[in-house]
C-alpha cells in the first residue's frame, strides 16, 4: 500500500534529569531534506539520526524538534549571589547618598531591600541544562527518536491508504469517459461528413463524388482518435498497477499522468465535437486532481 508524504510523530522518555520530547514532521518534497531544529543532539550524533530519518522516510521535507522538561529538582531556581550582591552595593550605596543629603530617611530594613533584589531581572536564574543527552543515555534517546520516526509512518500509511482510494477512483473515472466518447464518434463523423457536402454546395461546386470521398477519408484520418484511446488505456493500466505493486511510486506516477495528460489533450484537440470536448473538460479536470495527489504520494 503507498504512503503518503505528509505525516507526524511524537515519542516520550524519561532520562534522570527529566523528560525529553520527539516530534517529527514531514510534508511532500522531490528529496530528502532534513532539519534537525534543535542544539539537544549532539553533533556527533546528527549523521546517525539523518541515516535512521532516511532509512525509514525516505523522502520529504521533514523536521524533526526535541523539547526537555526538567525535573522539579532540576527546575528549581536558584539565586545568583553575585547579582544580588552587585544590586544590594549600589542600593547601600545610593542609600548612604540619602542619608547625607537627607537626614533621617535613609536606613531601608535589609530584608525588605533583599525581598526586593530577589525579583530583579537575572538574580533568579532557572537551572538549565545544555548537556542533557550524553554518551549514558543517548541509546535511550535514539530510540524515542526512532519511536517517532515510526508513528510518523503509521500516521504516512492511514494516509496513503485515502491517496488510494482517492486516486485510483479518478483513474476509474477517465476510463469510464472512453466509451461514452465512443459513443459519440458516428455522430462525429457523420457531421464532419454533413459540414463538408454542405459547404460544397454552398459553393456550388461541381463534386467528383469518389475524389470526395477519398478527401473526406483522409480528413477523417486526421481526426481520429483510436491510438490516442488505445494509449490512454494502456496508461491507465499502467498507473493502476505501479500504484498496487511498487513501495514509493510517486515519482512514477507522476510521470505516467503526464503521458495521460498528452492523450487526453490530442483527444481534445482532434474531437471536432461539442459533446466530446466536454467529456475531455471532465478527464483533464480528473487528471489534475490526480496530479495534485501523486506530489504527496511517497
Amino acid at each position: 500500500m503507498i504512503q503518503s508524504m505528509t505525516g507526524y510523530g511524537k515519542a516520550e522518555t524519561v532520562l534522570n534529569e527529566g523528560k525529553i520530547t520527539v516530534e517529527i514532521r514531514s510534508l511532500n518534497g522531490k528529496n530528502s531534506d532534513i532539519s534537525i531544529k534543535t542544539t539537544m543532539i549532539p553533533k556527533d550524533k546528527e549523521l546517525l539520526v539523518r541515516q535512521a530519518i532516511t532509512q525509514k522516510l525516505y523522502r520529504g521535507n521533514i523536521d524533526l524538534f526535541m523539547t526537555f522538561e526538567p525535573n522539579a529538582a532540576e527546575n528549581a531556581k536558584e539565586i545568583n549571589a553575585e547579582m544580588a550582591l552587585a544590586y544590594y552595593r549600589q542600593i547601600h550605596d545610593i542609600n548612604s547618598r540619602i542619608e547625607k543629603e537627607f537626614p533621617g530617611e535613609g536606613n531601608a530594613d535589609a530584608m525588605h531591600i533583599l525581598s526586593t533584589i530577589l525579583r530583579f531581572p537575572d538574580v533568579m536564574d532557572i537551572n538549565k541544562k545544555t548537556d542533557v543527552i550524553n554518551d549514558g543515555n543517548w541509546e535511550q534517546v535514539f530510540a524515542c527518536i526512532r519511536e517517532a520516526v515510526d508513528r510518523l509512518c503509521t500516521y504516512r500509511s492511514e494516509e496513503g491508504r485515502s491517496l488510494h482510494s482517492d486516486v485510483t477512483s479518478k483513474v476509474k473515472n477517465i476510463l469510464a469517459c472512453i466509451p461514452e466518447i465512443e459513443a459519440l464518434e458516428k455522430e462525429r463523423t457523420d457531421g464532419v461528413r454533413e459540414r463538408i457536402c454542405a459547404k460544397a454546395a454552398e459553393l456550388s461546386l461541381a463534386v467528383n463524388q469518389e475524389r470526395l470521398e477519398q478527401e473526406m477519408i483522409y480528413y477523417l484520418e486526421k481526426l481520429d482518435i483510436n491510438e490516442e484511446k488505445v494509449r490512454l488505456r494502456q496508461h491507465c493500466k499502467y498507473f493502476m498497477e505501479t500504484i498496487e505493486n511498487e513501495e514509493y511510486p510517486g515519482k512514477k506516477l507522476g510521470f505516467i499522468a503526464q503521458e495521460m495528460g498528452r492523450e487526453i489533450n490530442t483527444t481534445g484537440s482532434k474531437a471536432n465535437h461539442s459533446g466530446i470536448q466536454r467529456i475531455v473538460v471532465r478527464m483533464k479536470d480528473e487528471l489534475e486532481k490526480i496530479k495534485e495527489q501523486c506530489l504527496n504520494i511517497l
